[in-house]
């Protein structure tokens, strides 16, 4: 499955399908991501550590980059919002995320739809604010009111003029915590995807 470019999470949940009634079938992806770095030095590991998407040669802490909270106006925290987005019992909440190749030569963003899985790109004219609000607007208006109930995003400078994307669509725009991907881990697993 890493040869296949699977992912750890990927391959984690597919063997829980496969073989629900079987727990030592089943592996974490912790435990994939541990036996993959715990190997020695060699040809081995070197492969496997090619298979993965982003082929860092060592787990990475997370990294201790700006926080961007007093940057962004009014911003609104991922702990404000309403229990059911985190239930993801229904649809109309979002996640988001941008895109920038090499560069940035070019960007695109990038919409998930948390329940359904729906995904919007929309390619943008540079990693400004202004074309932030264009190509979120743009594509959360392309589905019906009552599915852009709550949209949440990084706290990257791309969305320093979110109050404009809540005006022009209707959809409560919260913030996840300055590095923790893992509160919008739909949105990365599909980022990932997508550059791969």
């Amino acid at each position: 499955m890493l040869r296949n470019k699977w992912s750890p999470q990927q391959i984690s949940g597919t063997l829980k399908s496969v073989f629900p009634h079987h727990p030592e079938f089943q592996v974490s992806h912790e435990s994939v991501y541990k036996a993959i770095y715990a190997q020695p030095h060699g040809e081995l590991r070197k492969e496997l550590i090619t298979c993965l998407r982003q082929g860092h040669t060592k787990r990475r802490p997370p990294s201790g980059g700006v926080d961007r909270c007093q940057q962004i106006p009014v911003l609104v925290s991922i702990h404000l919002r309403p229990p059911e987005v985190e239930e993801r019992l229904l649809p109309g909440h979002w996640e988001g995320d941008l895109i920038k190749r090499a560069f940035n030569r070019s960007a695109v963003d990038t919409l998930v739809e948390q329940v359904s899985g729906l995904v919007f790109l929309a390619k943008m004219d540079g990693a400004t604010a202004t074309a932030a609000v264009q190509g979120f607007s743009s594509a959360l208006n392309r589905v019906p009111l009552e599915m852009r109930q709550a949209f949440t995003y990084d706290q990257g400078r791309g969305l320093v003029r979110h109050a404009e994307i809540t005006q022009k669509t209707g959809t409560a725009i919260y913030f996840a915590d300055p590095h923790s991907p893992w509160q919008r881990a739909i949105n990365k697993n599909t980022n990932g995807l997508l550059r791969q």
